[in-house]
Order: C-alpha cells, then sequence, then structure tokens
C-alpha cells in the first residue's frame, strides 16, 4: 500500500518555479494540471486527476525555505528519465547534489536543488 498522498514544497514565486518544474517533471511524466493563485499542481500522466506535487506559498505568509535534511524522490521509468531530469534541472538554474548514477542500494539516481533550494531527487529502480 501506498502511504504517501502528496508532496508540498514552498516557493516564493510561481512564475519561476512553476517554469522550472514544468520544464523538469517532463521526463517524469508529471505535468502541471492546476494552478490557483495559492499553489501549482503537478499529476502524473498516468493519473492526471490525482494531484502529486504541490508548490505553494506558504500559508503563514512568511518567506519559503527548504527544509535542512528534506528529499523528494521521484520515480522514473528509465535510466534516460533520471538523466534528462538532472540534465533540464541543471540547465534551468538547479544546483547539483549528485549527478545521475548507481547509488549504494543498486539504483540510479540524480539530485538537484530547485531554485529555492528544495532538494529534489529522481530514481530508476533497476533491481
Amino acid at each position: 500500500m501506498n502511504v504517501l498522498d502528496f508532496v508540498m514544497v514552498g516557493s516564493d514565486d510561481h512564475q519561476k518555479s512553476g517554469d522550472f518544474y514544468d520544464a523538469v517533471f517532463e521526463p517524469l511524466k508529471l505535468k502541471r494540471v492546476l494552478k490557483t493563485e495559492k499553489y501549482l499542481g503537478y499529476a502524473h500522466s498516468s493519473n492526471p486527476d490525482k494531484v502529486q506535487f504541490y508548490v505553494t506559498h506558504p500559508v503563514n505568509g512568511e518567506p519559503a525555505t527548504f527544509g535542512n535534511g528534506t528529499q523528494i524522490t521521484l520515480l522514473a521509468d528509465t535510466k534516460e528519465a533520471v538523466e534528462k531530469f538532472y540534465e533540464v534541472a541543471i540547465s534551468k538554474g538547479a544546483t547539483n547534489e549528485g549527478g545521475p548514477g548507481v547509488r549504494k542500494d543498486g539504483n540510479y539516481y540524480s539530485y538537484v536543488r530547485d531554485l529555492d533550494g528544495n532538494k529534489i531527487a529522481a530514481k530508476c529502480i533497476l533491481t
């Protein structure tokens, strides 16, 4: 049973974040399906009615910050999708946190920090 319903990251600039995630999520088959004054919502192509990733202005009105030790890992279908995620993210201004490659668990990952400092990873299960 999947226990994760959705993920939410904060941003103070939805235009900038939207442009970034629209491009970065394409290889992972996530697409923006919702846009309001308060947040953006992304869903997987296999379930476009289920938003699984939100970019939001913090509810408390304070500036958005990232969590120390927080990481969001998204599944990709192929190693090539992980590589494309990383390549697009870096080209859009993300910071490298670990280029594409096999990690200790035997799976294929890449890690970036988005434009607001949130650590986002893509993973392809190889086993």
